[in-house]
């Protein structure tokens, strides 16, 4: 009938409410980093870095930053490095720049310079950031597909 907990444990139990996205219009420009724990669509142009939890990159949008982000889709131009566990890439995105992600779509028409690399994110340790590592010698060497090897017919 009676309990000992006290207020901040009600305050826990209560659900959390999800909010609107988060929107940036056509007309609004914005410099600086944005952060939200939640959604955010931009329609505008934003010069620096964008850390969200969904992030919706409109037709109209600019973006010239990094994007770390749990789910990232792309209508618009993107200049910069995308971090996502899924990234989507409409048929209008036009993406300047390298994508690590764990789930990559790319509809047919996306325009993409850059290097894809799928990442698995290690959510046990607690580390949220993903990070792509480019050995030295890969560097200043070209990339040759590997030769085939021809095989010859076994004699029994």
């Amino acid at each position: 009938m009676f309990t000992k907990g006290t207020k901040e444990d009600e305050k826990n139990l209560v659900p959390k409410v999800s909010s609107p996205p988060s929107l940036l219009s056509t007309g609004l420009t914005v410099t600086g980093n944005l952060h939200s724990d939640g959604e955010i669509q931009i329609d505008g142009r934003v010069e620096g870095g964008i850390h969200s939890d969904v992030l919706i990159v409109s037709e109209t949008a600019q973006v010239n930053g990094e994007i770390t982000a749990e789910s990232v889709r792309v209508h618009g131009h993107v200049t910069g490095q995308i971090k996502a566990t899924s990234v989507s890439l409409a048929k209008t995105a036009h993406v300047l720049g390298d994508i690590l992600h764990g789930n990559l779509a790319i509809e047919q028409g996306a325009f993409l310079e850059g290097h894809c690399r799928r990442v698995e994110s290690d959510k046990k340790s607690g580390e949220d950031t993903i990070n792509l590592q480019v050995k030295e010698e890969s560097k200043n060497k070209p990339e040759h597909p590997p030769k085939k090897s021809i095989a010859e017919p076994v004699k029994a």
